[in-house]
């Protein structure tokens, strides 16, 4: 007979918050639509509209913080509007840009129902953990936007750690303070170079991927154990593991 301890199946489950649990991609397209209007009403030409934006989406793809900088991720983004205006528009529009595409964001950020209601039945037999890669600022404040933090054991954001996601180390740190064992828990994610190579690295139970837009696995990349098209799915999974 097989050891309880070894086979009592999966005790915790960790999610990534970003293009899992919460639609971050989508907020942000309405965000940037948003700050469109709010450019139109400047009189900025249409043709130009789309390359600021797509400027500023460039900067945020590549986008390197260090707090030790002595500058918040506010001035660094407000910094890239501001590059992103100055060809065509000058610069004194970069910090209203900015705070539209923010708050917009935040405020059009969240939890639906559906999800909501999935943690709090998961909770019910699972200690759920929450792993966020960003920055502090950043990620707290969309923590905060979406109300979830009380259905967590513990919320670790990656900025207020040396690594983040892939590295193992935050998932030690993880898995030491919510006291639970990698073998037992199960990781939940949208990115496969972070959440599922991640999981990987930390030796956890199983990976499993969310992939919406129902891609294929990109060549040479980490295979994750389960792929699921939304994390409504996460059931299904959870029943094959027990």
């Amino acid at each position: 007979m097989w050891n309880t301890m070894e086979s009592r199946g999966v005790s915790s489950i960790i999610f990534d918050l970003d293009n899992t649990l919460v639609d971050t991609a989508g907020a942000g397209r309405i965000a940037i639509q948003k700050v469109c209007e709010l450019l139109k009403s400047m009189h900025v030409q249409e043709s130009h509209i789309k390359d600021i934006c797509d400027h500023f989406l460039r900067k945020l793809l590549h986008e390197s913080f260090d707090p030790s900088e002595g500058k918040t991720i506010d001035d660094v983004r407000i910094h890239h509007w501001y590059e992103a205006l100055q060809e065509t528009q000058g610069t004194d529009l970069a910090s209203s840009c900015y705070y539209i595409w923010k708050n917009t964001r935040l405020q059009v950020l969240t939890l639906s129902p559906e999800v909501r209601s999935l943690l709090g039945e998961l909770r019910k037999n699972y200690k759920l953990l929450l792993i966020t890669n960003g920055d502090t600022q950043t990620q707290w404040e969309k923590i905060e936007a979406v109300r979830c933090k009380g259905l967590f054991s513990l919320v670790v954001v990656g900025g207020d750690h040396p690594e983040q996601k892939p590295a193992r180390s935050i998932f030690t740190h993880c898995f030491e303070s919510a006291g639970v064992r990698p073998q037992d828990c199960v990781m939940v994610g949208d990115c496969l170079s972070t959440d599922i190579q991640g999981g990987i690295n930390a030796g956890v139970r199983a990976t499993v991927w969310i992939n919406s837009d129902c891609k294929s696995l990109p060549q040479g990349s980490v295979t994750p154990d389960y792929t699921v098209p939304s994390v409504l799915n996460l059931n299904d999974v959870l029943l094959e593991l027990r």
